[in-house]
């Protein structure tokens, strides 16, 4: 996993949007969670978001009757700070598990473990490398916050908050690799580099990836 660099272009953005400079996670930003990053190919989520995508092109998704989600990972694991406290990492993969058995829980009854007709949900929150010309650096973190030059006028710089998530869906019955999806969003902004982060933040991203989630299920089942 590289560190944490500066954003090469300042941007503003608001919940749920996709990176300024590039709608994508990059290839040298991937976090090395997925075992394999090179069947990803750009696609469109049913949202409209960019994301890195693949689906295994003989998955029959109607010999799968459950969902198990399981605990969501900080890859690689950080080390809290100040800016970003152990509470609001434990928040953060706390409401993705959430908002993940919620939006899928719409289609699937939840499994109590992996097994023949299960699909298996593991995410991970990863790292962005970003970088901002002229801007120091913030955490070495999954959660990259990212100095945006918002109110150049006043002097006042707004604090970014993004984030990337990879995911694996694999079939529980033998661990066979289902599809793969890496993509990033973009939070709340903090009003200085002096508030610390917190989960409602970025709750926003998270609930539009988990219903994309949700939406993709669904277009895989009717086709």
């Amino acid at each position: 996993m590289k560190l944490a660099l500066m954003m090469s272009t300042v941007c503003m953005a608001s919940i749920g949007l996709v990176g300024c400079a590039s709608k994508v996670v990059e290839p040298d930003q991937y976090s090395g969670f997925l075992k394999d990053y090179s069947q990803l190919k750009e696609a469109k989520s049913p949202s409209g978001a960019t994301v890195m995508r693949w689906v295994d092109p003989k998955l029959d998704i109607s010999k799968f009757t459950s969902v198990y989600v399981e605990p969501t990972q900080l890859y690689p694991k950080p080390q809290p700070t100040v800016k970003i406290p152990q509470a609001t990492l434990n928040g953060i993969t706390g409401y993705y598990d959430q908002a993940l058995k919620r939006e899928i829980g719409k289609s699937l009854p939840l499994a109590t473990g992996p097994g023949p007709g299960v699909i298996v949900v593991r995410a991970a929150i990863t790292a962005v490398s970003s970088k901002t010309e002229g801007l120091k650096p913030y955490e070495v973190i999954p959660i990259a916050l990212v100095a945006a030059a918002v109110s150049t006028a006043s002097g006042i710089r707004d604090q970014e908050t993004d984030l990337a998530t990879e995911a694996v869906f694999l079939d529980g019955g033998n661990n066979h690799m289902l599809a793969q999806v890496v993509r990033k969003g973009t939070g709340k902004p903090l009003e200085n580099d002096a508030q610390v982060m917190k989960a409602d933040d970025v709750k926003g991203v998270i609930d539009g990836w988990a219903a994309d989630m949700h939406q993709s299920y669904l277009k895989l089942k009717s086709k």
